[in-house]
C-alpha cells in the first residue's frame, strides 16, 4: 500500500466511527471520513464471530489486498474502516474484491 498508511489507535476507529459516513453489503461494512492530508488510512476489523484466528487473518489479509491493488482508483485523503460481517468467513478473494469495490462504488467514492 504505496499512499496508504494503516490506522491502529483505538481513538482513529471511534472517531471514523462517531463521523464517518458508512455504507454496508452482505460482507463487509465501510466507513469513510476526510482526514485532510494527502495519505489515506485503512483499518480492518474481524471480529471473533466471523471465526477462529485463521479465518480472521485471511479475511484481513484478503481485504488488505483487495484494497492494495485498487488503490490508485481510490481518492487519496480519506480514513477508512473496513469490518467484516460473519458472512464474510471463508469467502475467496475475488467474492471480497467485489464486495469491498461495491462499497466504493456505493459510496461513491469510485
Amino acid at each position: 500500500m504505496e499512499h496508504t498508511s494503516r490506522l491502529k489507535k483505538n481513538e482513529d476507529f471511534r472517531r471514523i466511527y462517531a463521523r464517518g459516513a458508512s455504507t454496508a453489503n452482505r460482507l463487509l461494512v465501510l466507513y469513510h471520513l476526510a482526514n485532510g492530508s494527502s495519505m489515506s488510512r485503512l483499518g480492518i476489523s474481524v471480529s471473533k464471530k466471523v471465526g477462529n484466528s485463521v479465518v480472521r487473518h485471511r479475511t484481513k489479509r484478503l481485504i488488505r489486498e483487495a484494497y492494495r491493488l485498487g488503490e490508485g482508483n481510490i481518492p487519496a485523503g480519506l480514513d477508512f474502516v473496513v469490518i467484516a460481517r460473519s458472512a464474510a468467513a471463508g469467502k475467496s478473494y475475488a467474492e471480497i474484491h467485489d464486495a469491498l469495490f461495491h462499497l466504493f462504488r456505493k459510496a461513491k467514492l469510485l
